[in-house]
């Protein structure tokens, strides 16, 4: 009976102290004490998000950010969203948020000016177009690719794939972000576009009536797959504890668990050649 109630003492021991590990290192370096900030999106799209409402922890990057805030040492109650856009996140300067998860690929170019942490996902890239564009006779062809007319957010790594890897005859257009590459292609304006995969199963699926997926990049087909990683400001005390905490998830299957509850979909898709 003594020894094993050593037994549970020690395992009881050692759960308070990896708690207290994860608690002690995200201590003091948030914005509001035991409070931890997290930032999105707004709009923050399926399977990111579910219903544009981070606070239900459903969708792909919610569960994540829950995920990880919890290993960090803060309870569901303790989590606190904002919304930032896009080009602010990216800016060099003080942020109002500890986190920010809104399919931020990590480059060279924004870590002069942010911190990343650790990947949390490599998204491939799909090519989304409309109905009416497949029907004129586009394919996943690269020559045929190349041929369409393209949309792409300027800020965004799309842009480096458009223009390297397809290399289209007319040069890109331009957007200052996604919400304006989409109303391009409503209007006749561009043919193409290319989005992370789930984000293109999306559009397709939900914002444009007749949208078409007619191919992908896979992630591990590329040199540098485009990864995704938590923003934090220049210098954030945090990065050691998120980076810590995906660790942990990557090695006890967890975020594989969620990618695959939340990303299940991003199947079927025929891989560009």
């Amino acid at each position: 009976m003594k020894r094993v109630l050593t037994t549970a003492l020690i395992a009881s021991f050692l759960a308070t102290t990896a708690s207290y590990a994860h608690e002690s290192c995200a201590h003091g370096k948030t914005l509001t004490p035991d409070v931890l900030t997290i930032a999105t999106g707004n709009p923050a799209y399926f399977p990111w998000v579910i219903d544009n409402d981070p606070t239900t922890g459903e969708g792909f990057e919610a569960a994540v950010a829950y995920e990880v805030a919890k290993r960090m040492g803060f309870e569901k109650d303790a989590v606190e969203w904002t919304t930032a856009t896009f080009d602010q996140s990216i800016q060099p300067g003080s942020k109002e948020f500890d986190l920010n998860l809104q399919q931020f690929s990590i480059t060279e170019e924004r870590e002069k000016v942010v911190d990343f942490s650790e990947p949390y996902y490599s998204a491939a890239m799909a090519v989304l177009v409309r109905q009416p564009t497949v029907d004129a006779g586009a394919t996943g062809e690269m020559e045929s690719l190349k041929s369409l007319k393209w949309g792409v957010m300027g800020t965004s790594t799309a842009l480096k794939v458009v223009s390297e890897v397809i290399a289209p005859s007319d040069t890109p257009l331009l957007y200052d972000d996604n919400v304006n590459v989409i109303e391009a292609m409503k209007a006749n304006q561009i043919d193409a576009a290319i989005f992370d995969l789930p984000t293109a199963l999306y559009l397709s699926a939900v914002v444009l009536e007749d949208g078409a997926l007619i191919g992908q990049f896979p992630a591990d087909r590329s040199e540098n797959p485009d990864q995704f990683g938590f923003l934090m400001e220049e210098g954030s005390a945090l990065k050691s504890c998120v980076d810590e905490a995906l660790a942990a998830m990557k090695s006890d299957g967890t975020l594989a668990a969620i990618e695959s509850q939340w990303l299940a979909e991003t199947t079927g898709v025929p891989v560009l050649k």
